[in-house]
């Protein structure tokens, strides 16, 4: 059911196919149904929120439930075992400790002749963090979404995800929320959530900026609204990349790409190895530890449609096809990982050595987890404290500095054919004479 191949170009061509597997015919009519979505909510506000609701996730509710009660956020603690509110508290901890040495620090430089630049970084006002449910439930997703808004000191914070059965949410999800910093709640998923948050509802807030991963609808919706309201990333389904040479256990291997299939059946898991004798051991062991999984049918979809084995010549090949698919996570299962990552130029997220398994940073690290996808490492950063900050640049000259630059500027703009940004200059300095280039 996992394949192996050994050649290159046939090697790059199923990468490619896997980076690409969003990008097919049912994502246009996806997208139309989504810009309906966006449209109603624009107009009618919760009366569309709830009508898509009940629609979409089979939920009947009405305005006065969208918004999750004090009374339920504080059952929620008493629905959790303390060692999960423990490991939650600790996951809060260590995601804080990591993402407080990522502040921008705002800066000013003073210059000759009275010149003061600088940049100075401001929090947006309101974010919002939607958390997928459905298949699973996401508090580590929480946890990474809101402690860096919370670092960033973004003054309102708020988080939707989809209600579950008979309007109930997730109590570790809730608490989640609570530890990390999210001042409301509300229970509303999909395209109708992004929605609401991006042009605002009689209920729930307008937001400057939009975090977190979901389904297709939500990246599309994602997608239309940015403009309105900034977004972190379009995520596509998730994603890892394993390089491994024969020190690692191929039982361990085979572990990490069903981490990573257990997501979602669209989800995506890759070693690439010079090792035919690894390559064979690990699709063994991927089928043996198939056998009595428990999302079995999700996992198996998976793997065999974007799972895959790639037997290269050596480990420099196995960092260029790598660079090529640009992984969400990579993993460097080597026995010098250090040396390899010199190699590498693309990836969300490294993980180093044969003893960091990805869940250690889904989890607790303290890195973000929420990266980018679909080859977008070549270009894109995971989420941050800077991606819940913008910066304003500072400027002031000096009489004496504006005369210096003022006949540079009059001949610029008058190159461009502006005459009255020469004349904003010239207005302040023509008692003083001309300045020099």
């Amino acid at each position: 059911m996992l394949r192996i191949i050994t050649q290159w170009v046939e090697a790059q061509a199923e990468l490619r196919r896997i980076c690409d597997r969003t990008h097919d015919e049912l994502v246009i009519h996806k997208e139309a149904t989504v810009r309906e979505v966006l449209q109603a909510v624009r107009r009618k506000g919760d009366q569309a929120v709830l009508q898509y609701t009940a629609e979409f996730d089979r939920t009947t509710l009405n305005a006065a439930d969208l918004r999750v009660s004090g009374a339920e956020l504080d059952a929620a603690y008493q629905q959790i075992s303390k060692e999960l509110l423990n490991a939650i508290r600790l996951a809060c901890k260590q995601v804080e400790a990591f993402h407080r040495q990522r502040v921008p620090k705002s800066w000013v430089q003073f210059g000759d002749d009275e010149i003061v630049l600088g940049k100075r970084y401001t929090p947006v006002d309101r974010a919002g963090i939607y958390i997928p449910g459905g298949q699973a439930s996401y508090p580590s997703s929480v946890i990474m979404n809101a402690v860096p808004a919370k670092v960033a000191k973004v003054p309102r914070l708020v988080m939707c995800t989809p209600p579950g059965q008979e309007k109930k949410m997730n109590p570790a999800v809730l608490v989640a929320a609570q530890e990390a910093g999210v001042d409301e709640i509300y229970r509303v998923g999909g395209a109708q959530a992004i929605a609401a948050l991006a042009y605002g509802t009689e209920t729930i807030p307008k937001v400057d900026l939009i975090t977190g991963p979901g389904n297709i609808y939500v990246t599309l919706a994602k997608k239309l609204v940015y403009g309105t309201v900034g977004i972190d990333s379009l995520a596509g389904p998730s994603e890892v990349l394993i390089i491994a040479d024969a020190s690692a256990n191929p039982v361990h291997v085979a572990a990490d790409m069903l981490a990573q299939a257990e997501h979602d059946s669209m989800a995506s898991a890759i070693l690439l190895t010079a090792d035919s004798v690894l390559a064979r051991k690990v699709v063994a062991e991927v089928e043996r530890q198939l056998v009595n999984h428990p999302r079995r049918i999700l996992t198996e979809k998976a793997i065999a449609n974007y799972g895959l084995v790639v037997v290269v010549e050596s480990l420099k090949a196995a960092a260029e096809l790598s660079n090529e698919f640009a992984p969400e996570h990579l993993e460097l299962q080597v026995a010098d990982p250090w040396a390899l990552l010199d190699q590498i130029r693309h990836a969300g997220a490294i993980f180093l050595g044969c003893s960091t398994p990805e869940a250690v940073g889904d989890y607790l690290a303290g890195p973000n987890h929420t990266l980018p996808t679909s080859g977008a490492p070549r270009y894109a950063s995971p989420l941050g404290v800077e991606t819940f900050m913008k910066h304003s640049s500072l400027i002031q000259y000096s009489p004496a500095a504006l005369k210096k630059v003022s006949r540079a500027i009059n001949v610029l703009a008058e190159a461009e054919g502006l005459p009255s940004h020469a004349d904003s200059v010239r207005l302040r300095t023509e008692t003083q004479g001309e300045g020099d280039f």
